[in-house]
């Protein structure tokens, strides 16, 4: 019987933000910045964590007790994180959450786990819009080539990864779990609905 693979953490929290006006990974949706608080939620299931930023972010996550790995991809966007994941360690597994994802929670991460699929590239959620969604997926090994692959092709989306290749697909219990805030509007619109007002 083939060894599984460790499972490593990777909070995505590189991108400028630019819709948001604001890192989104430093928004405070439970009393400290996201980036953070997914950072922590990870730790329950993976051996290290790491949190994908630009290089200016390495200093600051530093000093709050974080582990950077800076983009090696630049301007690669989610796919360029990963992948600069599996540079870090090709033989590790990789649970990957995006910061912009709010109401990611300790049942989802636990079915996620629980369900992980190691004879295939990846384990995901169906996404709100019925499609993959690749930023709260365990990335197998196998993924690395392939992502690899579709990058030096100038095809930058994870998802599209995941349509044309075997995955295991799972339905969230709740589909808002997986609201991606990317807008002011955005924040506020879930804000006003799952949180308290500040």
């Amino acid at each position: 019987m083939s060894r599984v693979p460790e499972l490593y953490g990777l909070v995505l929290a590189g991108g400028k933000s630019t819709r948001m006006g604001r890192d989104k990974g430093l928004i405070n949706w439970y009393d400290k910045p996201q980036r953070e608080h997914v950072a922590d939620l990870l730790k329950s299931y993976c051996q290290q964590i790491f949190i994908s930023c630009r290089a200016e972010q390495q200093k600051e996550i530093e000093q709050d007790g974080y582990t950077p790995l800076a983009d090696f991809y630049k301007d690669s966007g989610p796919l360029g994180g990963i992948l600069s994941a599996f540079k870090q360690n090709k033989d590790a597994a990789w649970l990957v959450v995006a910061c912009d994802l709010p109401l990611i929670d300790r049942q989802h991460l636990d079915y996620l786990c629980a369900q992980r699929n190691p004879a295939v590239m990846a384990t995901a959620f169906t996404g709100t819009d019925g499609l993959p969604e690749p930023l709260v997926t365990i990335w197998e090994p196998s993924a690395s080539p392939v992502l690899t692959a579709s990058l030096e092709k100038g095809l930058s989306s994870p998802r599209n990864v995941l349509l044309r290749n075997e995955i295991t697909l799972l339905k969230p219990f709740h589909q808002m779990v997986l609201s991606n805030v990317n807008s002011r509007d955005e924040a506020e619109k879930i804000r006003k609905m799952y949180f308290k007002a500040e």
